[in-house]
């Protein structure tokens, strides 16, 4: 720190306490602005104590980047301060961290009282990836708020924690809230066997399309071919979204017994669709397909017609 940026600090110390917030809040940014460490605990101290919301929320909004552990610390507090804004606030700037050193700082407020500060923390946990954030998560699938679980899997997920596939499966069926569901399917993909198709295959049947096309999704990336025939009855699921995944997923896993179903959605109103239906043509690598594929090289939308000319490209090799 110079001698100016330290004159700079005491220049603003009269305005950081004046008693109109408005000259305080603009005072906490000057501060901000010196991009100096030595000006931390004003900023903290302001967070923790001013009066006015829209200053504490202003002070979480400046401190974020910075990863000292006072910093930290104040940020996590704030997550329960009675003032919305604040807690808002402190949550963004917490999920701007980026080293393990601030998420052990994190990992105790993953249990705290209030749901939405276990939520933040999570939240904020996740980007890290954090090995030791994978216990907080577990015990979180079962967190009475739907926010927390969520954020609990998206841990888990990002962690590719395989110890925890038995408990997500049992969420899976459990899970009263869609999104959580979804998240939980999309987690899922993290297994790269068949121990998690019953549970994915399921969800193909889920009352909520979200997660049915979650599930068509995910199946693709677990990659077994025992999904086949579940995916190829998604093909004629209610919701076009359900059968685009699907028509995906059965072309990475190149399952020609599709053939048919795919090449029927090359006649369907919505292009996106088509676009996937001969896409996924082109990778079962079947000559079969040759037939749907050329009456579709004059599909009315260009997108299409590209897809149908990489899916003849594609069984050019095949013929």
């Amino acid at each position: 720190m110079t001698d100016t940026d330290n004159q700079h600090i005491l220049d603003l110390l009269p305005r950081l306490g004046d008693s109109d917030a408005r000259v305080r809040r603009i005072a906490l940014i000057e501060l901000a602005d010196l991009e100096d460490p030595d000006g931390l605990p004003w900023l903290t101290q302001a967070l923790r104590t001013d009066a006015d919301a829209q200053v504490r929320a202003e002070a979480a909004r400046l401190l974020e980047a910075w990863e000292q552990p006072g910093v930290v610390q104040g940020l996590c507090a704030a997550l329960a301060d009675p003032a919305d804004a604040v807690r808002q606030a402190a949550a963004q700037s917490l999920s701007e961290l980026k080293t393990q050193e601030a998420g052990q700082l994190l990992l105790p407020w993953a249990t705290h009282a209030d749901a939405f500060v276990r939520a933040s923390s999570l939240r904020a946990l996740r980007e890290l990836r954090l090995e030791a954030a994978a216990g907080p998560a577990l015990s979180a699938l079962v967190d009475a708020d739907a926010g927390v679980r969520r954020e609990a899997v998206g841990i888990l997920g990002w962690l590719k924690h395989t110890p925890a596939m038995p408990a997500l499966a049992r969420r899976a069926a459990a899970e009263p809230d869609t999104e959580v569901r979804r998240a939980v399917i999309g987690a899922l993909g993290m297994a790269q066997d068949a121990t998690v198709l019953p549970t994915l295959i399921e969800a193909l049947a889920d009352e909520a399309w979200q997660v049915r096309e979650e599930a068509a999704t995910t199946l693709g990336k677990v990659g077994q071919a025992e999904a086949g025939q579940a995916l190829i009855a998604a093909l004629s699921d209610s919701y076009w979204q359900v059968r685009l995944r699907a028509a995906r997923a059965l072309g990475r896993l190149r399952h020609v017994a599709a053939l048919d179903g795919l090449a029927q959605l090359l006649g369907h109103g919505i292009a996106n669709l088509r676009k996937e239906a001969a896409l996924a043509l082109g990778e079962l690598g079947d000559a079969q397909a040759l037939p749907a594929l050329l009456a579709a090289e004059a599909d009315s939308d260009p997108e299409v017609r590209k897809a149908v000319r990489i899916a003849l490209a594609q069984l050019q090799g095949v013929v």
